[in-house]
């Protein structure tokens, strides 16, 4: 269900709506516009890998990962629904608040992934795994779903453009997460024990490192992995900015 409730952010936020409300609307389409979008979502990104062994060491050693998982989604959707005050010429807020919603995001997406293996065995992880990735697509196409409804059933017929329509969307967006996420926390247990010989994140997560070493094959998958996750990234996030321009 967490899945279903926080695609929304990636779709709308990400993709379809704000990325070219950004470029066009917030930034003017100034010829900077795109690479202040790419270079905002760059930096969320890279405080997410910086910190995501972090934020895991600390969750296994202190059971928290529910927690953290509350903190993240309380963390995104206060800052996607603070991109009501954005408009025209508030490139800083704008930015700021992509980052941040971005970052808990993202961390939030780490959380509810190490959930997997208390939720299902080795043999059934693939298709659990499968079935939330579903869920998440539908999920995003809900979210975009209710937002064209509000834009081209109430907005337009109305007048409005994009400054005045797209802040309500971030609102619209921001309590569909809310709102779909609420059974994770009411109806998800946290397994998990506390492991009092892990209680220092950092000294956890430089042994780690050292022992990484070690494996060569990992090093290569998380490389691959990591390039991978980049391209990907760049479609999602430019897919509407290309299609705005391009047309």
């Amino acid at each position: 269900m967490y899945d279903f409730a926080n695609s929304g952010y990636t779709t709308v936020v990400i993709t379809a709506v704000f990325s070219a409300f950004f470029v066009s609307g917030v930034a003017g389409k100034a010829p900077w516009a795109t690479f202040a979008w790419t270079a905002a979502l760059s930096a969320s990104y890279l405080a997410v890998l910086l910190t995501a062994p972090l934020v895991g060491a600390w969750a296994d050693a202190h059971a928290a990962k529910k927690r953290l998982l509350l903190y993240a989604t309380v963390g995104c959707v206060v800052f996607t629904a603070l991109l009501y005050f954005t408009g025209p010429g508030t490139v800083a807020l704008a930015i700021a608040l992509i980052i941040l919603s971005n970052f808990f995001f993202a961390t939030g997406e780490n959380l509810i992934a190490a959930f997997l293996t208390e939720l299902a065995d080795s043999k059934a992880m693939g298709r659990v795994s499968g079935w939330g990735w579903a869920f998440g697509y539908l999920g995003g196409l809900v979210s975009l779903g209710v937002a064209l409804a509000y834009i081209l059933v109430w907005a337009t017929p109305r007048g409005q453009e994009g400054p005045q329509y797209v802040p309500v969307v971030m609102l619209i967006t921001a309590a569909i997460f809310a709102l779909a996420a609420t059974p994770t926390f009411l109806f998800l247990k946290e397994r998990a024990r506390p492991h009092r010989e892990l209680e220092h994140p950092w000294k956890r997560v430089r042994q780690t490192l050292l022992q990484a070493r070690n494996y060569r094959d990992l090093w290569r998958f998380l490389t691959c992995i990591l390039f991978y996750q980049a391209g990907i990234q760049a479609v999602i996030a430019l897919a509407a900015i290309y299609a705005t321009e391009a047309m």
